[in-house]
């Protein structure tokens, strides 16, 4: 469960510990309490279907398959699976709040908007 934390006072560890949590909830849980985030698909997995991308954003919550090669910063903002035989990514985004600039600190929540992104491996 998430617990606000004064960011300015993190140390580097904590502070990925901190958008580690902050990930996970909004990447896990479609009722996260963190709603002012937004989830996009693009075009190239949309084109497989709506099946196809029900399955992969279930493929994305479900991801647990963290490891220093493809987490190096423990942040779990980064992820790669196969579905059907086709390699997919996805990926978190830290912007501000109207989605214009990246975020000026993405361990608060409240000026950060998490954009997770669905995309074919070939589309990145």
């Amino acid at each position: 469960m998430y617990k606000p934390y004064n960011t300015k006072a993190l140390t580097p560890a904590d502070e990925s510990e901190h958008v580690r949590i902050l990930n996970d909830a909004f990447r896990t849980d479609p009722f996260s309490p963190f709603y002012s985030n937004n989830i996009v698909i693009t075009g190239g997995v949309a084109a497989h279907g709506t099946d196809f991308i029900d399955r992969a954003v279930q493929a994305v919550r479900e991801f647990s398959d963290f490891t220093g090669d493809n987490d190096p910063y423990g942040e779990h903002d980064f992820g790669s699976f196969e579905l059907d035989g086709i390699k997919l990514f996805w990926k978190i985004d830290y912007y501000d709040q109207e989605l214009e600039y990246g975020s000026p600190d993405a361990a608060d929540h409240t000026v950060t908007r998490r954009v997770l992104t669905i995309l074919l491996a070939e589309e990145y």
